[in-house]
C-alpha cells in the first residue's frame, strides 16, 4: 500500500542569477511500513525534501499525498492538524520542552490535539525507549541519547502515517547514535511505521530499505 507520493516537487529560494533550485523536479513513492534512507552532502537539499514532505515548508511547485491526502491543498490551518496527527518529527536537536517531563514531552502531541493519550500505547512507548524509570526528568536531568529517545516516542505517540528523521543520530555518540537507530528500527518493524531517515552517513543508510541519494537537488541516477 502507498503511503507517500511525492509528484514533481520543487523548491527555489531567490530569484534571477541569485536563484537556487533546492529541490529540483523530485518523484518518488514510499510503501506503507518500508524504511527509506535520504542520503546526500551537504547542501544537497535532502533536509528541504524532508520538510517538503512532512508539510512543515511550502513548495514552489509539486505535489506530497500522504495516505492518499494531497497535503498542499490544504490550508495553513488544516495542514498544522494533519502533520500533527499523520507526520511524526525527529530532529536532530531533539526539541523537546524544557519544562516537561519525559511523559509530558512524549504526550504533546496529544495535548495539542486536545486528546488523552492512550495509557496503553504511552506505556510500550515507555517500555520500548527504555525511559519506564524517568518519566518524572526534565530534559535537562537526560542525557543526548535519552533526550533523543524521548522525541522518538513523541514522533510514535499519535500512531502517524511517517515518521521523518532528520539525522536523528547527528548529535550523539556512537553507542548512543546505536540506541536511537536500534529503537527506530523496532518502532518500523514492531509498531508498522513507514520511516524516512535523512543522513550523511552510509553506515547508517544501509540498514534500511531502500536508499534514495540526493545531488544538487535531484535524485542521482
Amino acid at each position: 500500500m502507498e503511503i507517500l507520493k511525492v509528484e514533481h516537487l520543487c523548491k527555489t529560494y531567490g530569484a534571477g542569477e541569485n536563484q537556487v533550485r533546492a529541490v529540483d523536479d523530485i518523484s518518488f513513492c514510499i510503501q506503507k511500513g518500508e524504511f527509506v534512507a535520504i542520503i546526500g552532502a551537504s547542501g544537497s537539499g535532502k533536509s528541504t525534501l524532508l520538510h517538503l514532505i512532512g508539510g512543515v515548508d511550502r513548495p514552489t511547485s509539486g505535489k506530497v499525498f500522504i495516505d492518499g491526502q494531497d497535503i498542499y491543498a490544504l490550508n495553513e490551518s488544516n495542514l498544522a492538524i494533519f502533520r500533527r496527527r499523520n507526520v511524526g518529527l525527529i530532529y536532530q536537536f531533539y526539541n523537546l520542552l524544557p519544562t516537561l517531563n519525559v511523559s509530558e514531552n512524549i504526550m504533546l502531541p496529544c495535548l495539542l490535539d486536545g486528546r488523552k493519550a492512550d495509557p496503553d500505547k504511552l506505556a510500550a512507548i515507555l517500555q520500548a525507549t527504555g525511559l519506564g524509570e524517568r518519566t518524572g526528568h526534565l530534559p535537562n536531568q537526560l542525557s543526548g541519547g535519552q533526550q533523543q529517545r524521548v522525541s522518538v516516542g513523541r514522533a510514535l505517540i499519535n500512531d502517524p502515517a511517517i515518521i521523518l528523521a532528520d539525522e536523528p543520530t547527528g548529535n550523539l555518540d556512537r553507542k548512543s547514535g546505536g540506541e536511537v537507530m536500534e529503537l527506530l528500527k523496532y518502532s518500523n518493524k514492531h509498531f508498522g511505521q513507514t520511516l524516512i531517515l535523512i543522513t550523511h552517513d552510509e553506515r547508517i543508510a544501509l540498514q534500511a530499505d531502500r536508499v534514495i541519494t540526493i545531488e544538487d537537488g535531484r535524485i542521482a541516477q
